[in-house]
């Protein structure tokens, strides 16, 4: 039996997850905390985190600032995590998560991170190249810090493919807008992110599987429309399927989105077909929403999970959109 192949992510720009517990939260007023906790994380540490859950072998790679890397070196090394990411001055940013379970609700306050020099993404290349060898899939994750030029991410999908290798997509805004022009074999936007990518409101489910095939037109293989409590959308050019969770107990959203590219990934990778990797990422979600942290729960509650979720094949027809018709 041959080992699963090895997956890498690469993210540019980590952050810490700081989530603190805020009952009533209000703006403009004194607020107690009612309890808190850092976690390493950025869309592509979080999906390797996941995806180490899963049982993957996973490497990481990117950009870190060396003076707090201590927590992400203690999450790779406590889940067997291959660190190949280069050390830059300066602190990693913080993304500060205010949790109001009142409300319920979660408030984002998101800080800069370090600026990137043309140093940085030298030695950043090199790390990539001896990645090569053993990985087969590459998963490209989140913002762009200050000093990364446009083009970045469409010329590293481009050598990435010229390598052989499967590349996946999860940025947004102009990242996502230029990174698909290299057509990468996947992307995981959210409702809002694939709005923003067509620039066109999206209101029912046949506008966004519309909007969804436009995109494979580009050259991607599938994408993957994350929607909330309105379950997720996997689109390819021979099927669409709609993945629809069980209700469960939100403790944050926080990382969901990157535990569904992590399950999908996973499952592709095991030679699961469209209907089962949905199933794995749509339960890989729902477990992440579950935890405070980029871990997921016991893989018998993922199992658990995965055979609550129904997935519906939805027909050619349903994807017309107005202005289609």
């Amino acid at each position: 039996m041959n080992p699963m192949p090895g997956i890498a992510t690469i993210t540019l720009n980590p952050a810490i997850d700081q989530s603190v517990a805020i009952p009533g939260f209000a703006a403009g007023s004194v607020n107690r905390v009612a309890w808190e906790q850092s976690d390493p994380g950025g869309k592509g540490v979080n999906v390797a985190s996941f995806l180490a859950d899963l049982g993957c072998r996973v490497a990481v790679t990117g950009l870190l600032g060396r003076d707090n890397a201590g927590v992400f070196e203690q999450l790779f090394s406590g889940k067997a995590i291959s660190d190949a990411f280069v050390r830059i001055p300066g602190n990693n940013r913080v993304n500060i998560k205010i949790i109001d379970e009142v409300t319920p609700s979660i408030t984002d306050i998101n800080f800069p991170g370090p600026a990137a020099t043309p140093e940085h993404l030298a030695e950043l290349a090199r790390r990539i190249d001896a990645l090569l060898a053993d990985h087969d899939c590459f998963v490209i994750s989140g913002s762009v810090p200050v000093g990364v030029p446009a083009t970045y991410y469409p010329d590293l999908i481009r050598r990435l493919k010229t390598a052989g290798k499967r590349v996946l997509l999860d940025s947004s805004g102009e990242a996502l807008r230029a990174g698909i022009t290299a057509a990468p074999w996947a992307i995981k936007p959210n409702l809002a992110e694939l709005e923003e990518l067509v620039d066109a409101r999206l209101p029912d489910q046949a506008a966004v599987i519309h909007a969804a095939r436009a995109l494979l037109v580009r050259g991607l293989a599938c994408v993957l429309v994350s929607m909330g409590r309105d379950g997720a959308l996997f689109v390819t050019a021979d099927a669409c399927l709609h993945a629809m969770p069980p209700e469960v107990t939100v403790k944050t959203t926080v990382g969901a989105g990157d535990a569904m590219l992590a399950g999908f990934i996973a499952g592709s990778l095991r030679g699961c077909s469209l209907a089962d990797c949905a199933r794995l990422a749509t339960a890989s979600a729902l477990g992440a929403l579950t935890q405070i942290g980029p871990r997921l729960p016991a893989a018998t509650i993922i199992e658990s999970f995965m055979a609550q979720v129904t997935v519906r094949q939805i027909a050619a027809t349903a994807d017309r959109s107005p202005a289609s018709s």
